[in-house]
């Protein structure tokens, strides 16, 4: 196999994106090594290939964002609910319990906001938002978690 041969600062360049094809129905993605194959170097070339850090992405990601921000409330048991159909039974009680406690505080709320919005799109039949309301509960135990270490430092400067 005969090494592709391409000039050092495009090299450079394809080298440092993280390069995918455009997703399928499902939202799948594949990712292309310009740099190295031969074909997913013609499917830069023809426009097939998109960086992800690209500034169109970061908008994109940004205007997600924005959609998961939006201030929601719902009550312990409907969050609870939400939380059983959502989690396997070994991390049902630690997510509600993180949401919970991300609830109470202006600083941890955007991680609650977060579950809650992506609940509900992928209630409407976006599975991938499945993903989505597991990572806002990791987010929620991780800002709790600065949250408590905060807390602890300004206690040890009085």
């Amino acid at each position: 196999m005969e090494k592709l041969k391409l000039e050092r600062k495009l090299k450079k360049k394809l080298k440092k994106g993280f390069w995918l094809y455009s997703p399928d129905e499902k939202g799948n993605s594949l990712m292309a090594r310009p740099h190295q194959n031969e074909k997913d170097y013609e499917a830069y070339k023809n426009g097939e290939v998109r960086d992800l850090f690209s500034e169109e992405s970061r908008k994109e990601r940004h205007a997600s964002k924005q959609k998961l921000d939006v201030p929601i409330e719902v009550s312990d048991e409907v969050l609870k609910e939400y939380v059983n159909k959502i989690f396997s039974k070994e991390y049902r009680n630690s997510s509600y319990q993180f949401l919970l406690d991300a609830k109470k505080f202006r600083d941890t709320k955007v991680a609650y906001y977060h579950f809650l919005n992506a609940y509900k799109v992928q209630e409407n039949g976006d599975d991938s938002m499945s993903n989505v309301c597991c990572l806002a509960a990791d987010y929620a135990r991780d800002l709790l978690k600065i949250r408590k270490k905060r807390r602890k430092n300004n206690k040890k400067r009085k």
